[in-house]
């Protein structure tokens, strides 16, 4: 990216204009400033994926800051993010995810398929019920490969899994976590998105920084230029 890491973003911007960004100024890489105004306050909750609810307005953070092994990609459909490649089993009961290689989240630990497993089994947010009475078990074969193995077949899985019908596929690094607890991940949280978190000051702002040594795409869906969030005021002109 030609953005530093010191290049800080201030911004403010509800969810439909995050997507909004056009694929050609994602490829275009740009510098400075955006600014992106929320008609809603930033709830630290919306920092870590683990209770995400039914709506759509968190994947604004949640995509600037975490990252997922498939995700909706523009021009429609899934496609490979974190994962270097996925396959579904012939009888419909498997899917084995492989992460690309020298993964690393922004504190620089290295994400491995522990880190996958270890984000599925705690999510409690919208779909988690369906999501967990259909998987029997997510098998680590290797620190790069990931198995999630069904009951039976679900043709819904990766809907569930790696869309904004649920966040259960979004990654979070299980040492930093176990280490600082969740209400010391939602103060300062971790991710693998193409922005690291920087300060949150309660209903002013949220300020992030363009994240380049992640190896983590930077898709028009999580807003391609640093940016830092505000809650914006009633009756401002922004």
């Amino acid at each position: 990216m030609s953005l530093s890491r010191r290049q800080v973003c201030r911004g403010l911007g509800a969810l439909g204009l995050v997507r909004g960004v056009s694929a050609r100024r994602a490829q275009a890489q740009p510098t400075g400033e955006a600014v992106w105004a929320w008609h809603v306050s930033l709830a630290p909750a919306w920092f870590d994926p683990v209770d995400t609810p039914a709506q759509s307005t968190p994947f604004g953070l949640l995509y600037a800051l975490h990252d997922a092994l498939i995700r909706p990609l523009p021009g429609g459909g899934l496609g490979p993010s974190l994962a270097e490649s996925w396959s579904e089993s012939p009888d419909g009961l498997a899917y084995t995810f492989t992460l690309r290689p020298g993964l690393r989240f922004h504190n620089g630990d290295p994400c491995t398929a522990e880190d996958v497993q270890f984000s599925f089994a705690r999510y409690r947010g919208t779909g988690a019920q369906a999501l967990h009475a259909a998987v029997a078990a997510v098998e680590v074969l290797d620190a790069r490969t990931v198995r999630f193995q069904l009951h039976t077949p679900w043709p819904d899985f990766l809907t569930f899994y790696g869309t904004t019908a649920t966040a259960a596929g979004l990654v979070v690094p299980k040492r930093y976590l176990e280490q600082v607890g969740e209400a010391g991940f939602q103060q300062h949280p971790i991710g693998l998105g193409p922005y690291q978190f920087v300060r949150h000051t309660p209903g002013v702002d949220v300020v992030l920084e363009a994240y380049d040594a992640s190896g983590a795409r930077c898709h028009p869906s999580s807003a391609c230029g640093c940016k830092a969030c505000r809650r914006t005021p009633p009756g401002s002109p922004c």
